[in-house]
């Protein structure tokens, strides 16, 4: 089975694409969203949180979001240690969901696919690029924020300059290129 890495900055159409796969056949996991379920779910990361930040992070309701975040927001060496304890376990229920699949091919979608190391465990990385003024605009519209606080969330992420060198390929999502027929050239490219 190969395994396609899909990533993109905030507002880049990472979604729309990691869509399209799925309409192809591909099955998609989408690691935002499974790194929320497992933060919640799994012993090992409950474990290592706790460890790393005490007790009281989680409650008889699940995990206190706004107080992790309080922890982490601003403290990089902080966040690299939540990081490692956290990517391991969605890297692991990535595995193992693709064995579960019958596709010959398969998908994650991870805004941080080369911060958190998700690269390493796929065979193809697929860059999802939109001009940052498209991106905050799409965002904006999409989460009800300011143009402020997107700024600060793109410039605290990995530049789209060094993802597009990094990946394998790049889908220009601008509102001027059609995207199916990039999906299709890509496509046939990778089988």
């Amino acid at each position: 089975m190969k395994k396609i890495g899909i990533t993109g900055g905030i507002g880049s159409g990472k979604s729309v694409v990691a869509e399209l796969l799925r309409l192809y056949g591909v099955p998609v996991y989408i690691a935002d969203e499974e790194s929320k379920r497992l933060t919640e779910s799994s012993p090992v990361i409950k474990k290592g949180l706790i460890e790393l930040l005490g007790p009281e992070l989680y409650t008889e309701q699940g995990l206190d979001k706004p107080l992790l975040a309080s922890y982490i927001f601003g403290n990089e060496t902080l966040l690299q240690k939540v990081n490692h304890i956290i990517h391991p376990e969605v890297n692991k229920d990535f595995e193992n969901w693709c064995i579960r699949q019958k596709a010959s091919l398969c998908a994650i979608e991870s805004a941080i696919l080369f911060e958190s190391g998700f690269n390493h465990i796929v065979d193809y990385s697929l860059m999802v690029y939109a001009p940052v003024d498209i991106r905050i605009g799409r965002a904006m519209l999409r989460d009800k924020t300011s143009q402020e606080a997107l700024l600060k969330r793109i410039k605290s992420q990995m530049s789209d300059e060094i993802k597009r060198e990094k990946a394998d390929f790049t889908i220009l999502n601008d509102g001027k290129q059609a995207l199916i027929p990039q999906v299709e050239k890509f496509f046939a490219s990778i089988c």
